[in-house]
């Protein structure tokens, strides 16, 4: 079941809590790719779902950054009073050359898609060698998928193992593994007010269990075809005996 790109707006940048959402995921995104000139000069980076509130601090930073929006949940035009950047695309068929991209961020994308492993294959085919994605999705476990009120609480949650099992059969490597959201999804300011002291205790004490998101970085590695017989070609294979005499043939 995909969101409608308007309530999706609507939440993370309307409501107090989708703003507080917005800040808790990004900041670990950035954490986890730092949004330094140096390390993301001559990238290309996209976002596939609503994952444009995580892609601003790249902007101007990247080579050049795209915000992908599926068909079934529409498209808004973004960053807002900026050149747009924001594309509708179906969603196993993107409008992307193979191997294009250099960074991928997965937002409200995987867990509402028809056909989640034809996206991730979609991923794999518009990453170049050595690419990294990053799949954002609701924890199974966690305090925000049970409740229908936040765009968490749609679709397919997921537990770090489905999803790390999910991008293998793909064939991405996994790299590294991380976790957000560790406030209740409550409007109380009280929870809004203390979400980046809960951030900091949750990822030093609560580990995935009490994170809104479970977050999955991957690689895409492409090795080389392996030529079957001899490894190198032998051109000469005899040449030890060159300037040797040649036998004379004789009468028996």
């Amino acid at each position: 079941m995909h969101l409608d790109v308007l309530d999706l707006r609507d939440f993370y940048y309307r409501t107090q809590l989708g703003r507080t959402a917005q800040k808790a995921i990004r900041d670990k995104v950035v954490e986890l790719w730092p949004d330094t000139q140096s390390g993301m000069a001559g990238l290309t980076m996209a976002g596939y779902g609503f994952a444009v509130p995580l892609l601003r601090p790249y902007l101007g930073r990247a080579r050049r950054v795209i915000g992908l929006m599926p068909a079934q949940q529409g498209v808004m035009p973004w960053p807002a009073g900026e050149p747009n950047v924001s594309v509708l695309c179906a969603e196993t068929s993107w409008p992307l050359e193979t191997g294009m991209i250099d960074r991928l961020v997965v937002l409200h994308g995987l867990e509402v898609s028809d056909d989640p492993d034809a996206l991730m294959e979609e991923c794999w085919r518009t990453l170049g060698p050595g690419g990294r994605a990053l799949f954002i999705v609701p924890n199974r476990v966690g305090l925000w998928a049970p409740r229908e009120t936040t765009p968490f609480g749609f679709g397919r949650p997921y537990t770090m193992g489905q999803l790390e099992a999910q991008a293998r059969r793909v064939g991405f490597a996994p790299e590294r593994q991380a976790a957000a959201l560790y406030i209740p999804p409550s409007q109380r300011r009280f929870w809004l007010r203390s979400s980046e002291m809960w951030e900091r205790l949750g990822t030093r004490a609560a580990g995935y269990l009490a994170a809104g998101v479970v977050m999955l970085e991957v690689i895409k590695q492409v090795h080389s075809v392996r030529r079957s017989g001899l490894g190198a070609a032998v051109r000469k294979p005899l040449s030890i005996l060159e300037g040797a005499p040649k036998p004379v043939v004789g009468r028996i």
